[in-house]
């Protein structure tokens, strides 16, 4: 502590940097210290004696623990409460800035300054401390700030409360009204900059608390940010309204939006034609630029009912795309470009199709000069985005411009980052704004990435998926080229999402290579297959992983029986087994973690939001399952058994439920694909599985309610004891009291199905001329669409038959069958391309022959439900 002193004071900060160090790496090791370490940061941070630097390494120590220590933090708040203070006095620390208002060109914030230093401090603190703690530590000083004369505490105070939504998020939703009502005050306060931090501060809030944020204030919001872009003689703050009205549209409900559309579209419009005259007399750009997104933003949200203005807006914009060349006007451009794709994605086809062609000749002779391009001219990855929407809009007739296209899109997919492992005194020498990030390994060593370009390769990477997706087979000249480029990118460690886009690419690229026949389908496969299972072994991320995971369940799903050696399986088997190990070892983790001396409340939601990402992977590892049996049924059961008791420790009674659920969902599949071969493992699945029909937890029901249905479905003879058994659980929970409510109708309805399974594969186990008028009384299902199609099959089967149960006496059940089938169609529980729509219509017009009858049927029905069965009849 010593040492850190005293150094600071002599002008050197490498002791404070290794302290910060110590924070980040190591910060249990501070615990016998902590309350001496904070004074001392504390201390440093407040004398403005010190460098900037200096007093802002201080307080990185404080920030520091709040990430790595959070829980060990929280017993000192007394004196976190004093570095508040502190952050917000560095927030006040701007330059007064004659030119600030007029300024045409943004120029990127001072990292270095104060300010921008307090702000991310602030948002730091109260995402790692959580805003339980944060926000009444902070919110006396912002009330207190907001009411000085001085416009720069006015200006900090608003910029403070942007900074802190993410964090305490849930604390200012409950005080919502009374911070919106109170920051739009200040969109009319007499300072130019302060206006401009309440736009930041609705901007940032539109995005934090999104769709609560829109739904609540939309009236007051837009109306107030559409005065504010009309300050003409502030342009920043014109634009920066602008700025705020897109996160506001972008994450509102359309149906908020429709009724501002008027007013909105005028606004919007009479600032762009303003705008466009300020560009060609004075060459000022800024708000035009946001205008610009500001419009795209609101047809994104509008789609077809921006139809009305499309013409208003349309011409001037493809003014600009084609007049705007100049260097300096370049991202203007491109947000055009972007502006003009959208609209056309959202008023569809027929609208856009008379600009359609002219649009793509200047988009084309833009790519032509494509290759003047520097590489880091903004136009690019606007292009690139474009193109995929144009790609949506015209679909199949866009493949004629693929060879325009691919080539740029190639190139700026392959880009390679520069890198450079560095040692600390390179780093000296390189700063983070030339744009390099930098990864620290320890002992005195970084790894450094360019990062330039890594957002436009992803860009660019996700616009390949989209046209694989899109154009189909139309994409088919092309796989070759993408699957090489795609299969090393699984390993791209440097961005997520392009890894994400590699993964995606990879079922969509087999389905387009379909068309040139097996043999080229099984080479590309075996091209991909060996990366995308390492890739599932070696992935750090969990939400990439899960990606991956599904990608490859898909693939084996299209290519089918034989698609796997036994390398693979015994590659794969060994990565699941070690998946589900994971699994379980983790759980204890985090029961050990519940015990440490740190534990809180906050731990406690850490420690969830880790439960639910190691639950999303056990769906993933379920989906792998899945595909593996269905494609390989009976013959991969040896290969099973590796997991099998790692399968059946998730569906013990002590289990949390969604590890009850997936273990039970992977019997299922085993039941529903491995029959009858399946009932070697009964003796492990089937008493959980009937225990679990009655488990409190719905989405356990659900999982063993299918189970008994697969089983009379394809179980096979040895099966059908438990059916019996199973037929009066399953009526006991359809029969009880909350079965209906929005969290059991799920499970209900699969109870339902199983009954009629039952019925239908397994008759003797059931008393079916008993539970039938039950079973129709339970109909239709409107939830769960896959299980609605079993049903209507089996009722289809029953009335063809002229069962005089389902019938009833002189056909007396008819207006009741009616109404099912009326409602499963409105509810498009049924769908034309459904076998049995065909089988239903025909039960409508046998009815239709004899009047009375069809006129005593329909009269039961409503308007929707009468138009539901004209469109049976009309479509099947």
């Amino acid at each position: 502590m010593q040492a850190v002193n005293e150094s600071c004071y002599q002008g050197d900060d490498s002791v404070l940097k290794s302290l910060v160090e110590i924070a980040d790496t190591a910060p249990k090791y501070l615990r016998p210290h902590l309350e001496p370490t904070l004074q001392l940061s504390l201390k440093l941070c407040a004398d403005t004696n010190l460098t900037n630097m200096q007093r802002q390494l201080a307080l990185e120590v404080i920030v520091t623990l709040s990430e790595t220590a959070a829980a060990m933090l929280r017993k000192h708040t007394a004196i976190v409460a004093q570095s508040v203070p502190q952050m917000l006095a560095m927030m006040v620390d701007l330059e007064e800035d004659e030119e600030w208002a007029m300024a045409d060109e943004l120029e990127d914030d001072d990292f270095d300054s104060n300010a921008v230093a307090g702000e991310s401090a602030l948002d730091r603190i109260a995402c790692g401390l959580g805003g339980k703690i944060v926000l009444p530590m902070i919110k006396q000083h912002i009330m207190q700030m907001l009411q000085n004369p001085d416009w720069k505490y006015r200006h900090a105070g608003l910029m403070a409360l942007s900074a802190i939504g993410e964090g305490c998020h849930q604390q200012m939703e409950a005080i919502l009204n009374e911070i919106v009502s109170f920051v739009l005050l200040f969109c009319s306060d007499p300072h130019p900059r302060v206006r401009y931090a309440a736009c930041n501060a609705i901007g940032q809030m539109a995005t934090d608390f999104a769709p609560t944020f829109q739904k609540k204030f939309h009236d007051k919001v837009i109306s107030a940010l559409l005065q504010t872009m009309e300050d003409q003689s502030n342009p920043r703050v014109q634009a920066h309204a602008a700025a705020a009205l897109i996160n506001f549209t972008e994450d509102c409900p359309k149906s908020l939006l429709i009724p501002y559309l008027d007013s909105l579209v005028q606004h919007l419009h009479v600032i762009m034609v303003a705008k466009l005259q300020e560009l060609i007399q004075r060459g000022t750009k800024l708000v035009l630029e946001q205008v610009v997104t500001s419009i795209a933003s609101v047809a994104d949200t509008a789609e077809e009912k921006f139809v009305p203005y499309y013409d208003l807006f349309m011409p001037s914009l493809k003014h600009i795309v084609e007049n705007a060349v100049q260097k300096e006007l370049r991202l203007l451009r491109g947000k055009t470009i972007e502006c003009i794709s959208l609209i056309g994605l959202a008023v569809g086809k027929e609208k856009f199709m008379p600009d359609a062609s002219a649009v793509m000749q200047l988009l084309l002779k833009t790519q032509t000069d494509f290759n003047d391009l520097d590489d880091d001219d903004p136009q690019i990855s606007y292009m690139i985005s474009a193109w995929a929407r144009m790609c949506k809009i015209l679909g199949k007739e866009f493949q004629q411009y693929l060879p325009v296209v691919m080539g740029p899109l190639m190139k700026t997919a392959s880009i390679k980052p520069e890198v450079a492992l560095l040692d600390t005194q390179d780093m000296e020498n390189i700063s983070e704004d030339d744009g390099w990030e930098f990864v620290n390994l320890g002992d005195q060593q970084s790894f450094g990435i360019k990062t330039a370009g890594l957002e436009e390769k992803a860009t660019a990477c996700q616009m390949l998926v989209c046209y694989a997706k899109e154009l189909k087979e139309g994409f088919v000249e092309y796989t070759e080229q993408v699957v090489k480029l795609m299969v090393p990118l699984l390993k791209f460690y440097f961005h997520d999402g392009v890894r994400v886009a590699a993964a995606e690419s990879m079922p969509l690229l087999l389905e387009c290579a379909r068309v040139r026949g097996p043999e080229y389908l099984t080479q590309m496969w075996h091209f991909m297959c060996d990366a995308l299972i390492k890739s599932i072994g070696t992935e750090p991320d969990s939400d990439v992983l899960s990606e991956i995971m599904h990608s490859f369940a898909k693939c084996i799903e299209l290519m089918g029986d034989g698609c796997l050696n036994n390398e693979h399986f015994e590659e794969l088997g060994g990565i699941l087994k070690g998946k589900l190990e994971e699994h379980f070892k983790n759980q204890e983790l985090r029961q050990a973690k519940r015990q440490d001396e740190d534990y809180d409340e906050q731990v406690e939601e850490t420690l969830q939001d880790e439960d639910e990402n190691d639950v999303y992977i056990l769906t993933k590892v379920s989906d792998i399952l899945h595909s593996v049996f269905s494609s390989y049924k009976e013959k991969v059961l040896p290969w099973f058994e590796q997991l099998l008791q790692l399968i059946v420790q998730l569906i013990c009674p002590n289990r949390p439920w969604a590890d009850r659920q997936w273990g039970l969902c992977i019997f299922d599949d085993v039941v529903e694909h491995c029959s009858p071969s399946s009932f070697k493992y009964a003796e492990y699945f089937l008493r959980p599985m009937l225990q679990s029909l009655c488990d409190s937890s719905p989405e356990v029901r659900q999982a063993a309610a299918y189970g008994v249905g697969v089983m009379a479905q394809y179980g096979g003879e040895n099966y059908r004891p438990f059916c019996t058994e199973a037929i009066p659980l399953l009526v006991g929970v359809i029969q009880a009291a909350e079965s209906r409510s929005k969290e059991n109708i799920n499970a209900t309805e699969n109870c339902i199905s199983a009954v009629g399974k039952v019925m239908r594969f397994r008759p003797e186990c059931a008393n079916v001329n008993e539970i039938l008028p039950h079973w129709l009384g339970w109909l239709p299902l409107n939830e769960d669409k896959e299980e609605a199609v079993h049903t209507f099959d089996f009722l289809c089967d029953l009335i063809e038959s002229n069962n005089p149960i389902v019938l009833g006496p002189d056909n007396s059940n008819l207006p009741k069958i009616f109404f099912i089938i009326a409602d499963g169609v409105a509810n498009e529980s049924v769908k034309s391309e459904d076998a049995c729509s065909k089988r239903l219509a025909n039960v409508i017009r046998q009815v239709q022959v004899s009047g009375g009858l069809w006129s005593q049927c329909v009269s039961t029905l409503n308007e929707t439900q009468q138009k539901a069965i004209q469109d049976l009849l009309n479509t099947a």
